[in-house]
C-alpha cells in the first residue's frame, strides 16, 4: 500500500512538472504575440501614412494637418507611456493574467473599429486618432503585464531567454510594422488596421483558455492620487513635446509657444507633486523604493537612455530613405514607403539574431557584459553613420543597420532580464510597468529631440537652397521667395510621407515654364538634391545625440553590478520540487503504475 501511495505521489509530481514545462512555453508564445501586435501597431502607420492621407483625402502640406499626422503617429505611444505603470500595479492587485486578458479584448475591439473607418477629411483623421488612443489602452494592459507573467512562469535560470525573446519581439515589431505598412498600405489603407484583427481575436481567446495566475497577488488599495497626478503630469509633458515640434507663428517650431511652455512647466510641476505623494502614501503605484535595488535602478537608466537614442532613429532613417536616397536611385515617390520598409530589414535581422542569443547567454554569465557591450556597439554604429555620404552605397548602409540591430538586441534582452530578476515577486507587475513607462516616454521624447535637431539643421540653410535652386530653373523670384519661406516642417513631413511637394508648391507657376524645366522640378531628382545638404546637418546632429545617449547608457549598464536575483538563497520557486532527471526518464512507467 505504501509503495502504491509513493508511486501515485511520484506520478502526480511528474504530471505537475510536465504541466509547468508546457505552461511556460504557452505563456511565452502568448505574451510574445501580444507585445508583437502592440509594437507593430506603433510603427505600421509610419510607412502607410501616405496611403492613409490619400485615402482620407488630406493634403500633408497644409499646416493645420501636421497635428493630425503627429497624433496618428504618437497618440498610441503617449497613452501607453501614461498608463503602463498603473495597469502593472492593478495586475499586482487583481491578478496579472486577468488584466492581461482584458488588454487583449480592448486591443482587439478597437482594432476592429479602426479597420471599418469610413469617414474622410478631418472627421476621418479624428476618428482614427481616437480609436488609436483607445487601442493604446489595450496595448498598455499588454505591455504592463507580459514581462511579469513570464517572470512568474519561468525559473530564474531561464528568464533571460524568455524575456529576451519577448523583448526582442517587442522591439522587432516596430520594424516589422514598417514592412507590413509598406506592403498593405498601397493595396488598401484599411488593411493596415485589418491585419491586427484576426491575430488579436485569436490571442484573446487563447489567453482566456490557457493562461494561469502563477503570480503573487498583493491585495491593496489603488493609489488614486498617485494615478491622477502621474497621468495628468505625463500627458502634459508628452503633449507639450508633440506640439513643440510643430510650427508656431513665424517660428519653425513651437518651443516658444506659450501653450507649449505652459504644458511642459505644468506637467513637470505635477510630476514633482506625484513624486512627493508616492513617498507619503502607504501603498504607492510607483514604488520609488525599488530604485534602492542597484540592478533595477541601473537597468532602468540604461533602458531610458537606449530608448532615447533609438526612438527617433527609425523616423530619421526613413526620411533619409524616402525623401532623398530612394528617389535619387530611380524609385518613384509613391513607391518609396514600401521600399523604405524593405531596405530597413537588416535592422530587424540584427535584433532577431542577437536578442534571443544574448538572453540565453545572460542566464549563464549575467546581464552586464552583454547589455554594456550592446550599448558600446550601438554608440560605434551611430558614429559610423556620420561617415556615410548622403547618397550612400547600400551595402554599407545595410551593414551599419545590421550592426545597430545586433547591438540593440544584445542590450535589450539581458537588460530586461536583469531588471525583472531584481524585483520582489509581489512587485513584478508595477516594476514591469515602470520599465515600460520609461521606455515609451523616452521614445516620445526621442522623436521630439530628433525632429528638433533635423528641423534646426534644415532651417539653417534650406530657405537659401530652395530660393537658389528654384530661380536657377527659371522660377520667378517672387514665387521662389514664397516657397523658400515655408516652414521646414512641411518639407520634413513631405519626405516622411514619400511625397514630392514641388508640384503642389509651385502650382500655376509651372505652366509658365518650359516643359523640360517643369518636368525636372517635379521629377525624382530635384527635390532630394535640394534638401540633401541641409538635411545632412541635422542628420549628423541626431547621430551625435544618439551616440552620447548610448555611451551614457553603457556606463549606467556597467554600474549595475554582477549577477543578481532577488532573494538569492531564498528565491521563491514553485511549491513542487523539481524532479530529478531519473524521475523524468521514468515518467511513462510512473504514470502507468498510477493508473
Amino acid at each position: 500500500m505504501a509503495s502504491e501511495v509513493m508511486t501515485q505521489q511520484a506520478a502526480g509530481a511528474v504530471k505537475t512538472k510536465r504541466h509547468q514545462l508546457d505552461y511556460k512555453w504557452i505563456a511565452l508564445s502568448n505574451t510574445t504575440l501580444a507585445v508583437l501586435l502592440a509594437t507593430i501597431n506603433t510603427s505600421i502607420m509610419l510607412i502607410a501614412l501616405p496611403d492613409i492621407f490619400r485615402g482620407l483625402k488630406m493634403n500633408p502640406l497644409v499646416p493645420s494637418n501636421a497635428g493630425y499626422l503627429l497624433w496618428l503617429i504618437m497618440g498610441f505611444m503617449v497613452v501607453t507611456a501614461v498608463l503602463v505603470v498603473s495597469f502593472g500595479r492593478i495586475g499586482d492587485i487583481f491578478g496579472r493574467v486577468k488584466v492581461f486578458n482584458l488588454g487583449f479584448v480592448i486591443f482587439s475591439f478597437f482594432s476592429i473599429l479602426l479597420s471599418v473607418t469610413w469617414m474622410k477629411g478631418t472627421s476621418g483623421a479624428l476618428w482614427l486618432i481616437s480609436m488609436r488612443i483607445l487601442q493604446g489602452i489595450g496595448g498598455a494592459f499588454l505591455f504592463a503585464n507580459s514581462s511579469a507573467i513570464l517572470t512568474d512562469a519561468f525559473p530564474k535560470n531561464e528568464r533571460g531567454l524568455a524575456l529576451g525573446i519577448n523583448n526582442v519581439a517587442a522591439i522587432a515589431g516596430s520594424f516589422i510594422g514598417l514592412v507590413l505598412g509598406g506592403l498593405l498600405g498601397p493595396v488598401d489603407w484599411h488593411l493596415v488596421f485589418v491585419v491586427s484583427v484576426p491575430f488579436g481575436v485569436a490571442g484573446t481567446i487563447w489567453s482566456y483558455l490557457k493562461l494561469e495566475e502563477h503570480g503573487m497577488r498583493t491585495p491593496s488599495r489603488i493609489d488614486w492620487w498617485g494615478n491622477l497626478t502621474f497621468a495628468v503630469g505625463l500627458i502634459a509633458v508628452l503633449v507639450g513635446i508633440t506640439y513643440g515640434i510643430m510650427p508656431y507663428g513665424h517660428s519653425n517650431m513651437g518651443w516658444s509657444n506659450p501653450s507649449v511652455v505652459a504644458l511642459l512647466s505644468f506637467g513637470i510641476a505635477i510630476l514633482i507633486v506625484f513624486a512627493v505623494i508616492e513617498t507619503k502614501v502607504e501603498q504607492p503605484m510607483f514604488r520609488l523604493s525599488l530604485f534602492r535595488i542597484r540592478a533595477f535602478a541601473a537597468g532602468n537608466v540604461a533602458s531610458l537612455l537606449a530608448s532615447l537614442g533609438r526612438g527617433g532613429l527609425m523616423f530619421i532613417l526613413i526620411i533619409w530613405l524616402q525623401g532623398i536616397w530612394l528617389p535619387l536611385h530611380g524609385y518613384s515617390f509613391e513607391s518609396t514607403p514600401l521600399w523604405a520598409g524593405l531596405y530597413m530589414v537588416p535592422l530587424t535581422v540584427g535584433f532577431l539574431i542577437a536578442g534571443p542569443l544574448s538572453g540565453i547567454l545572460s542566464d549563464r554569465y549575467g546581464a552586464r557584459p552583454f547589455a554594456t557591450g550592446g550599448m558600446a556597439a550601438a554608440a560605434i554604429s551611430f558614429i559610423l553613420f556620420t561617415f556615410l555620404p548622403i547618397n550612400f552605397s547600400y551595402i554599407w548602409f545595410a551593414l551599419l543597420l545590421l550592426l545597430n540591430g545586433v547591438a540593440m538586441g544584445m542590450f535589450a534582452s539581458p537588460n530586461r532580464a536583469g531588471i525583472m530578476n531584481s524585483l520582489p515577486p509581489d512587485q513584478r507587475g508595477s516594476g514591469a510597468g515602470m520599465v515600460s513607462t520609461f521606455q515609451n516616454s523616452a521614445m516620445v521624447l526621442s522623436i521630439g529631440v530628433f525632429f528638433t535637431l533635423i528641423i534646426t539643421g534644415l532651417s539653417a540653410s534650406l530657405p537659401s537652397a530652395l530660393y537658389a535652386g528654384l530661380t536657377s530653373q527659371g522660377v520667378p523670384a517672387a514665387s521662389a521667395n514664397a516657397v523658400s519661406h515655408l516652414p521646414p516642417t512641411a518639407t520634413l513631413f513631405s519626405a516622411l510621407l514619400g511625397y514630392n511637394p514641388m508640384k503642389s508648391l509651385l502650382g500655376p507657376t509651372l505652366a509658365h515654364l518650359p516643359a523640360a524645366k517643369a518636368g525636372y522640378l517635379t521629377g525624382r531628382e530635384f527635390f532630394p538634391q535640394l534638401i540633401a545638404s541641409s538635411f545632412r546637418k541635422g542628420l549628423d546632429a541626431a547621430f551625435y545625440f544618439a551616440f552620447i545617449a548610448t555611451v551614457v547608457a553603457a556606463i549606467a549598464s556597467a554600474l549595475r553590478g554582477g549577477r543578481y536575483h532577488h532573494g538569492d538563497g531564498v528565491e521563491q520557486e514553485p511549491a513542487e520540487k523539481a524532479l530529478s532527471e531519473h524521475e523524468l526518464a521514468e515518467e511513462p512507467q510512473l504514470l502507468r503504475k498510477a493508473e
